[in-house]
């Protein structure tokens, strides 16, 4: 069960998903579950993550909330930047923040949106 602040997921950027899917799985036979030309799901790897199609970046952390606008609130009084705002995807919503270090994370939710 995902935990309110807890890192819940992790997600590897790449142009060439067949490619990175067969490094991983070969180097640590890891599996795959896709969902469409543009992600990957990953199974047996220890953590939830998955592959996105784009340019290599630095690996994107994504930390789980219940309440996802409080959680948006509680970020930019930290000091955080909203580099996206709350988008829907396939199986809940979710944002982008820099920290004061400058590192990307996200924080997801599968609650939808209050009243």
């Amino acid at each position: 069960m995902a935990r309110d602040g807890a890192i819940d997921y992790l997600e590897l950027h790449g142009a060439d998903l067949p490619a990175m899917k067969a490094f991983y799985g070969a180097a640590f036979g890891w599996r795959f579950v896709d969902y469409g030309a543009d992600y990957v799901g990953l199974a047996g790897a220890g953590l939830d993550g998955g592959f996105q199609s784009q340019e290599a970046a630095a690996p994107l952390p994504i930390l789980y909330a219940g309440d996802l606008e409080a959680a948006v609130a509680r970020v930019e009084r930290a000091g955080g930047t909203i580099r996206r705002p709350i988008f829907a995807f396939p199986g809940g919503r979710r944002f982008h923040f820099r920290d004061p270090a400058g590192n990307e994370l996200a924080v997801w939710s599968d609650r939808p949106a209050g009243p």
